[in-house]
């Protein structure tokens, strides 16, 4: 005697949910066809008479009238499946990371990840770099860094960085520093044509030397206006010119000016200052001259004028400078610093440590 079919009675949210499947064509087809079972079977419909409209076998209909019935909706969803087991763990990625603080093989000076999968055997190139992919690490990215070791590096920090956020009433905080031994490169450069169509703005790889000149800069940090003035060379003399220059600019002011540690900004006796009371230096901790906003000045000046320049003698780099320097000072705009807490920084020696 062939069982009783299970009996469906949906509730309107059930309902109303089933017939929104069997209508949107973004419905996975799968559970669309469950769904018109279930409805089917609500409307009172045999099992074989639904089997046989939907041109299903009756085990299916049967399969999926019982799950609707013992689990409702979420009944309709494939149950998990175990899937393949995994080939590498926790304990491979652990390997992996312990290789990379070795030394690499011998005739290399640094790892990739066939050098990776090699040394350990037993796990593939593809799996090394899944879990370097997993953890951030590139292999082949090269970054330089120069860690301050001063002692008085929080000092020294939270007095500059005071500066930028509440300077003193009445006062210019000043950014000085120099940029030496800036070449005067002649290079043929122009617009090439590529066979495709394109166009690219390039330059040839040689080049001629036409002498050198220094930079000395003096960014006002508040309103972003630089001052410059060209030397031949960088020594104490140079500076306290420059120097010079800045004060007469700001004649009437108290400065705050903010150095790096090079021997010619602070000697042991320093006669100039006692003759200008109202100029303070601030000196930036050692090796942390990322500290003094010029040097953005320096990287913007690099980027927009230097990199690219060609000339034929030094007066033609100072002139470029000063008309760059000119132009941006017409719409100058200071720097906005928002990093209140700085630190000396250090370095994660070893990747199983991550």
């Amino acid at each position: 005697m062939a069982g009783v079919a299970t009996s469906i009675l949906l509730t309107e949210e059930e309902r109303a949910q089933l017939s929104a499947w069997t209508r949107h064509g973004t419905t996975e087809q799968r559970i669309a066809e469950r769904a018109r079972i279930v409805l089917g079977a609500a409307a009172g419909k045999a099992t074989k008479e639904i089997a046989s409209q939907m041109g299903l076998r009756t085990a299916t209909v049967s399969k999926w009238r019982r799950r609707f019935a013992a689990e409702r909706l979420e009944g309709l969803s494939d149950s998990p499946r175990p899937g393949k087991p995994a080939v590498y763990g926790e304990e491979t990625t652990r390997r992996i990371l312990a290789t990379l603080d070795g030394p690499p093989p011998a005739g290399h000076s640094s790892w990739t990840g066939g050098l990776v999968a090699g040394a350990l055997g037993d796990v593939s190139e593809a799996q090394v770099w899944r879990v370097l992919r997993e953890h951030g690490i590139s292999l082949a990215r090269r970054r330089s860094w120069c860690l301050s070791t001063d002692p008085q590096f929080a000092q020294k920090a939270a007095d500059i960085i005071g500066l930028y956020l509440n300077p003193p009433e009445n006062a210019f905080v000043i950014s000085v520093d120099e940029k030496p031994a800036i070449q005067a490169l002649e290079r043929t450069q122009g617009w090439l044509r590529l066979p495709n169509g394109r166009a690219l703005r390039g330059q040839s790889f040689e080049y001629k030397r036409h002498g050198t000149t220094t930079l000395f800069a003096a960014l006002e940090v508040h309103t972003g206006i630089a001052q410059v003035s060209h030397y031949r060379r960088r020594r104490r003399r140079e500076f306290l010119d420059f120097m010079n220059q800045v004060v007469a600019r700001h004649s009437e002011a108290e400065l705050h000016v903010i150095l790096d540690n090079l021997n010619t900004h602070k000697p042991k006796h320093d006669r100039w200052l006692a003759r200008h009371p109202a100029v303070h230096f601030h000196y930036t901790p050692t090796h942390a001259s990322w500290l003094n906003q010029v040097e953005v000045w320096f990287s913007i000046l690099s980027r927009a004028v230097l990199r690219d320049l060609s000339a034929t003698d030094p007066r033609q780099v100072r002139r470029a400078i000063d008309q760059f320097t000119a132009t941006r000072n017409e719409h100058a705009t200071p720097f906005e610093w928002t990093k209140e807490v700085v630190h000396q920084g250090g370095l994660t020696h070893r990747y199983s440590d991550l």
